[in-house]
Order: structure tokens, then C-alpha cells, then sequence
């Protein structure tokens, strides 16, 4: 039970922690987003924090939200409120004030364990990312916000090396699976429930 604890808990703080890297095009582009465009973008942006590519364990989720971007990006990036909306996380305490940046650090506890997280980088409205080594694993997890003719594409992936993956990558990718996408459904509730208030 307790590689299914720390198991949970790197999925949650990798979620949570290394929100967001992504692709994004000018949130005033007139041109319907595509997935196909998301990608090509992905690509051009080789400045960006990206996951491990070829480490072990590696889950990639997209949700559409039907909530203005604005509204998805401040519930995601206020992470001292993450335990209104995410069941898993109990506490989240910034230790550097104000929005977050490259640099900024957050402590946050969730199915028992501590996880330190450091941003990696931010691109308001775009790409969040960060990362950081909880129970042996390090994690890298990002997050891109794009807007379509149908709402706000979320795109996050995550990636998780370390002796404790490469000993139970099943289980493990199982754990990040289940945490991220859970973690995509809480954020479409919380910011659509918002829609109209």
C-alpha cells in the first residue's frame, strides 16, 4: 500500500506541480484552433520545458472547457485554492508571493505526502510548467491552454523517471493516469461551474 500512496502522491504533485506545458497561439487569433495546430506549434517552440521523453512512465489528457480561458487559467494557477476543487490535494502554501513564475515554489500535501514543486515556466494564458522529485520520482508536468471555436483546449502530459518508476512502471503509469485525468475533469467542473456567476 505505500508504493500506491507515494504512487498517488507523485501522480497528484506531478500533476499539481508541474503544471503546464503546452502550445498556444495569440489568445486574439481569429482562426479556430485544431489539435493538428497545437502540435505544430508544439513543435516550433523548442525553447519550451518539455516532459522526458524517454523516461518510463509518461501520461498525456485534453479536455475541452467551455469556460473563458481567463477563468480556467486563474483556477489552475491559484494553487493555494487547489484543495476547494481537487479532492486529493489537502494543503497547498506558496513560499514565494505573488503570481506564479519561473522560480516560484509551492509545498502542497496530498494522499499523506509533502511534495516541494518548483515552476519551470509560465506563458500567461498559454503554457505552465514544473516539476520536481517527490518519493524518488521526478516529475515533469506540463500544461497548455488553447483557445478553440469551442472553448479552451487543455492539453497536460507529465513525466515520471526514477529507481521507483523503472521498479513498478505498471503501477505507476496506472497512478499517473488515473491522477491526471482526474485532475482535467476537476478543472471542467470548477471553471464551467464558474461560467454565468
Amino acid at each position: 500500500m505505500r508504493i500506491l500512496t507515494a504512487t498517488k502522491f507523485a501522480a497528484a504533485t506531478a500533476g499539481a506541480v508541474l503544471l503546464a506545458t503546452g502550445t498556444a497561439h495569440a489568445l486574439d487569433d481569429d482562426k479556430p484552433t485544431t489539435v493538428a495546430t497545437i502540435a505544430a506549434g508544439a513543435a516550433a517552440h523548442t525553447d519550451d520545458v518539455q516532459i522526458d521523453a524517454g523516461a518510463p512512465v509518461i501520461t498525456r489528457d485534453d479536455i475541452l472547457i467551455h469556460a473563458p480561458l481567463h477563468t480556467i487559467w486563474k483556477i489552475q494557477t491559484h494553487v493555494e485554492n487547489w484543495p476547494t476543487w481537487q479532492p486529493d490535494v489537502d494543503v497547498v502554501v506558496k513560499d514565494t508571493p505573488g503570481r506564479l513564475r519561473p522560480g516560484s515554489v509551492f509545498r502542497w500535501t496530498t494522499e499523506g505526502l509533502n511534495i516541494t514543486s518548483t515552476v519551470k515556466q509560465v506563458d500567461y494564458g498559454k503554457r505552465l510548467a514544473w516539476g520536481g522529485p517527490a518519493q524518488g520520482i521526478t516529475a515533469i508536468h506540463v500544461w497548455t491552454f488553447t483557445p478553440t471555436a469551442d472553448g479552451v483546449l487543455v492539453h497536460t502530459e507529465e513525466s515520471w523517471t526514477g529507481d521507483p518508476v523503472t521498479a513498478n512502471e505498471a503501477t505507476l503509469q496506472t497512478a499517473l493516469d488515473n491522477s491526471l485525468h482526474n485532475w482535467v475533469n476537476n478543472l471542467k467542473h470548477q471553471a464551467e461551474s464558474q461560467v454565468g456567476k
